[in-house]
């Protein structure tokens, strides 16, 4: 890692049996960037964020954070991050602080800070209303942001999200983006999502990669993908057909499906 990067990834390989899931990927990532994985269901995207925040153990290859062995030092890594899985992550018979103070004891926050720092939170994502209220009483968009709240009470260097709008309507999505990006601009918080959704890669992020196969496709900032096609008024979906030979279905198959709307179904 260079004073330049947060994230180092180095031929990071990730096999199941027979299957090669995400394969030989590298890159790099700099502090306070926000940075998407852009690809279907079944790319590798999430998969290679599991090795990233050591939930998975990669088959080959390694990935610094903050300077940090995904494989030799997971632990170190594990305090400098949050993360937002695109299931929920909250307990709907907890209160809104509740949960927090949860979270707050898990992370190890110092317990002179907790109470503070839940307080802070919950100001920060504008609940302060709701901090008494069960959590499975709140709104798709509310529970969301607690779950963003959660993952940053012990102050990451870096967010991992994966599919963090999946199942909000659209004043939902942009109350949330609205969030992260302000702990972006307020913290320097270093943001780095999974998503199938064009439209929210174009809007927020500073890079994207277009990953197909379990493979990198191609890397960039938007604009500069959509000049790489050499078509006038590229989309960025032109973008992904033209790196991948594919078009991006958001629909996915019955898997698929059936997964996005339990979670629509468990997020209100």
């Amino acid at each position: 890692m260079t004073p330049d990067t947060i994230i180092t990834v180095q031929g990071l390989t990730k096999r199941f049996k027979n299957l090669t899931a995400v394969n030989a990927v590298s890159f790099n990532i700099r502090p306070g960037e926000i940075f998407a994985f852009l690809g279907p269901n079944g790319a590798g995207k999430t998969t290679t964020i599991k090795m990233l925040i050591t939930l998975l153990a990669p088959t080959s290859g390694d990935a610094f954070i903050g300077g940090h062995s995904i494989t030799r030092q997971p632990a170190r890594v594990r305090e400098i991050i949050g993360y937002v899985p695109q299931m929920i992550s909250v307990d709907g018979a907890l209160t809104s602080r509740e949960n927090l103070v949860l979270m707050s004891r898990l992370y190890d926050v110092p317990r002179c800070e907790r109470k503070e720092r839940v307080e802070e939170m919950l100001a920060f994502l504008k609940l302060e209303k709701y901090a008494d209220s069960l959590v499975r009483t709140l709104s798709g968009g509310m529970i969301r942001k607690l779950e963003v709240g959660q993952a940053m009470l012990h102050h990451p260097h870096l967010l991992f999200l994966d599919e963090p709008t999946t199942g909000l309507d659209p004043v939902a999505k942009r109350n949330v983006w609205e969030h992260l990006l302000e702990l972006r601009n307020t913290l320097g918080t270093t943001i780095f999502f999974s998503t199938h959704n064009m439209e929210e890669a174009e809007d927020v992020c500073d890079r994207v990669a277009i990953m197909n196969l379990g493979r990198i496709a191609a890397i960039g900032t938007v604009p500069g993908l959509k000049k790489e096609t050499g078509k006038a008024g590229a989309t960025l979906e032109d973008a992904f057909i033209f790196f991948t030979g594919n078009r991006l279905q958001e629909g996915g198959n019955f898997r698929d499906i059936r997964r996005t709307r339990q979670t629509q179904r468990r997020l209100g």
